[in-house]
């Protein structure tokens, strides 16, 4: 079937080595020119198939790309919309989605890649919230989420005024403790460079505090709550929007990144049958659970069943694939895009890091068990000859006069972001599974046409109208709320062909994978007609015939 994407080993070969000339001098993360530079190069590359769009520029005059890839009727084609970025500290996030259209477009010579091309789509968003990210090339480095919008998250009338200041001058912000027995932290037993809440129900007593690297340089008892900027984009979108939350923003959708991104998906593309986020949360390692009660609301915040099964389905082939495991819990967090993508949008939604902090093995080469994912993380770290901590070392602080100030921890950014040598091999796996998502996509073809005389001057016309793919033509959700494009079947006559029975017009809600809705005419007289069956997130299949 011309949607299932069937890939030997030889073309494992051929993409791996296919799209080594386009990567081959890529060795450490995009800052934002070198990501525009990709996304140019591919355009002028492959201008038959990929073209390049800026849907807005933020505050710093940075560009929200999206790339759109495909042939034939891009528009009209079922589609994926593939997004990084929108977290902005995760920038390998970025590099996933990036690296995904430089794969794919590097083999689009393959019959298999030419094929898929003709009949989806993929709307590459690579890097969301472009601001926050540039930090992570900044000279003085720390792990920012937000863009670069003022914002007064201690509602004190000023702005800005409470930043990080890096105490030990290694150009890194990450912690501070203080030795004080009103303190509520202790050393983590598992390794004791991390630290942890006390919990006195076990009988520990705090004997630190533990704040970010800093002062309380607007005197208020807190600890730079009021740092430049700005917006968190993926906290600022409409589903479950947390109010008066830090980061949050004045108003749900209140960002251009964010509008941006709303506008597009919402006004432009209506073909996007599914939703592809690297972020921080997870549904493809595992997938949601089903709660029948979250469903039962007026407002509801849980998948449906039918939606559940899909996601399993998914899931299943995620992991099949990218043979990824041990992955921790992750779930949707208030006002993100992948939790708006299903209940806002309503397309399937599917969201991954992309990668954690794999199994550490003991001396015997069996995986070894942590309490704390930090202290799973500095294992592996140690034992790959990663530097990922920073030695706690004591200094001198204004605020905590005569008090042991010591300043340390884990390095930003490195604990979610891999090391960049591990990124081609991810991403081609992450591309596999984009590429056998797509094959699932619905597929609407008229099957089974026939025309028969049914009396003086009458004919039946009967047509089954078949969804060959595996994914249904909409999610449960978006039969719901009416957003995704229902399957539109049409008849139109001509000469002096006249409709007897049957609907000239006919929505379907939704049509289950590989699952047939069977259609029928009875018209008077002879000439032409044409039927046509599908929509923009389906395609559309035509059968054009004549009665003489």
């Amino acid at each position: 079937m011309k949607n299932k994407i069937l890939r030997s080993v030889l073309m494992v070969l051929i993409w791996t080595f296919g799209s080594f000339t386009i990567i081959s001098a890529q060795n450490s993360y995009s800052n934002f020119n070198e990501l525009s530079d990709r996304l140019d190069r591919l355009e002028s590359n492959y201008g038959n198939l990929a073209s390049l769009q800026s849907l807005a520029k933020t505050a710093e005059g940075r560009d929200i790309w999206v790339l759109t890839i495909g042939s034939g009727d891009v528009e009209d084609n079922p589609a994926v919309a593939v997004i990084g970025g929108v977290k902005g500290s995760h920038i390998y996030g970025s590099e996933l989605a990036i690296s995904f259209a430089e794969k794919l477009l590097s083999n689009s010579s393959s019959d298999e890649v030419q094929e898929l091309l003709a009949s989806t789509t993929f709307y590459v968003f690579p890097r969301v919230n472009p601001d926050a990210t540039e930090h992570y090339f900044a000279n003085l480095k720390y792990e920012r989420d937000v863009n670069t919008i003022s914002t007064n998250d201690d509602r004190d009338d000023a702005f800005d005024e409470d930043p990080f200041e890096d105490l030990n001058n290694d150009d890194l912000i990450t912690m501070i403790r203080v030795e004080d027995e009103t303190g509520k932290w202790i050393k983590l037993p598992e390794d004791d460079r991390l630290m942890s809440k006390a919990d006195i129900t076990e009988g520990e007593k705090g004997l630190y505090h533990v704040l970010t690297e800093g002062r309380d340089n607007d005197n208020d008892g807190h600890f730079n709550e009021d740092g430049e900027g700005g917006v968190n984009i993926n906290k600022n979108f409409t589903y479950d929007y947390p109010y008066f939350t830090p980061g949050a923003g004045e108003n749900m959708a209140s960002q251009v990144e964010t509008r941006a991104i709303l506008d597009f998906l919402y006004e432009e593309t209506p073909n996007v049958f599914a939703v592809v986020t690297f972020g921080p949360s997870n549904n493809l390692s595992k997938p949601v659970s089903f709660n029948r009660g979250a469903v039962s609301k007026r407002v509801i915040d849980g998948w449906y069943e039918e939606d559940v099964a899909v996601n399993s389905l998914v899931s299943k082939t995620y992991n099949d694939i990218t043979k990824l495991t041990g992955a921790p819990n992750a779930p949707g967090q208030q006002g993100d895009l992948f939790q708006w993508a299903y209940f806002h949008y309503g397309r399937f939604s599917f969201s991954t890091p992309g990668w954690w902090t794999p199994e550490v093995m003991d001396e015997e080469g069996k995986p070894m068990s942590f309490k704390s994912d930090e202290a799973k993380f500095l294992a592996w770290a140690e034992q790959e000859n990663i530097d990922a901590f920073v030695e706690w070392q004591e200094v001198d602080h204004p605020d905590f006069p005569g008090k042991k100030v010591e300043v340390g921890g884990i390095k930003p950014y490195v604990s979610y972001n891999p090391p960049y040598e591990l990124v081609d091999s991810l991403s081609q796996s992450h591309t596999d599974f984009l590429i056998k998502l797509a094959g699932m996509k619905p597929d609407i073809q008229l099957v089974n046409f026939k025309m028969e005389e049914a009396g003086r001057n009458l004919t039946r016309i009967t047509v089954d109208v078949h969804n060959n793919g595996i994914l249904p033509t909409a999610s449960r959700l978006g039969e719901r709320t009416n957003w995704v494009k229902e399957t539109v079947v049409k008849i139109n006559l001509s000469g002096n062909l006249e409709l007897v029975s049957g609907d000239i017009l006919e929505n379907i809600e939704s049509i289950e994978g590989d699952g047939t809705v069977k259609k029928s005419w009875l018209v008077r007289g002879s000439g032409s007609f044409s039927i046509s069956a599908g929509a923009p997130n389906t395609g559309i299949s035509t059968i054009e015939q004549t009665i003489r």
